[in-house]
């Protein structure tokens, strides 16, 4: 993963986990290495957290576990170039991370497309809440029904019950707000192309908190830890 590098894998990987999983800046991450008589720019830092935040994430998925069959769906507002888009997000009975999509719009198109990339990887869940957005009610009804259609086992699945409701919901607002912390400082992304890997990021070291990868050998590894797993 780091060949050809002209820094060691160490530093490399101690840069992209703290500014994944800390609230620090670029420059703050750059002023810290110097005093480790280390001299990297904080470009260079941002490069490489876009460079390997998807492949830790890859490989990340491999090892992680199953989901209830009971999630919460909603969505966040995330600023880019100075505009609001749309981080859409499900979790599930024991607040596991379930999926995420992040999307230029909040529309049907969307919602379906963030519905079925959790499908395709955790398979059909029993019930899901969300709160009164009638888009994400028609996305999951029609995902669900494609799906029953789809079957290639020809079984009779029951519809996915859907219960719409604000208060209920109130387990994923307080997810939220965890990724929230770690994203204000960044005070805002320049593209969607750098959110997107960016957040995708952040979204796996919160899913190493949560302990939601299997590790032969350590049943609970710290975050250092989990990094070195995943890298090795």
């Amino acid at each position: 993963m780091f060949k050809g590098r002209q820094f060691d894998q160490s530093v490399i990987l101690l840069c992209v986990r703290w500014y994944l999983a800390y609230s620090l800046s670029l420059r703050d991450l750059e002023e810290m290495m110097a005093e480790r008589g280390i001299a990297v720019d904080h470009t260079t830092i941002h490069r490489w957290t876009v460079r390997y935040a998807p492949l830790l994430l890859e490989r990340f998925n491999r090892r992680k576990r199953c989901v209830t069959g009971r999630w919460h769906i909603d969505e966040t507002y995330i600023k880019v170039s100075g505009q609001w888009m749309y981080l859409y997000r499900a979790i599930d009975s024991v607040g596991d991370t379930v999926e995420f999509w992040f999307s230029e719009q909040r529309d049907l198109l969307s919602a379906k497309r963030f519905f079925r990339k959790a499908l395709a990887r955790h398979g059909r869940p029993d019930r899901v809440v969300i709160d009164g957005s009638q888009t994400n009610l028609e996305a999951i009804v029609s995902c669900d029904t494609t799906n029953r259609l789809q079957d290639r086992f020809r079984r009779r699945l029951k519809p996915i019950e859907i219960r719409k409701s604000k208060y209920l919901n109130n387990r994923i607002e307080q997810d939220h707000r965890r990724m929230k912390r770690r994203v204000r400082p960044i005070l805002g992304f320049k593209s969607q192309a750098s959110a997107a890997i960016m957040l995708s990021g952040i979204e796996m070291v919160h899913m190493m908190r949560k302990q939601q990868a299997r590790y032969a050998f350590n049943p609970n590894p710290s975050l250092a830890e989990q990094f070195a797993i995943l890298v090795a």
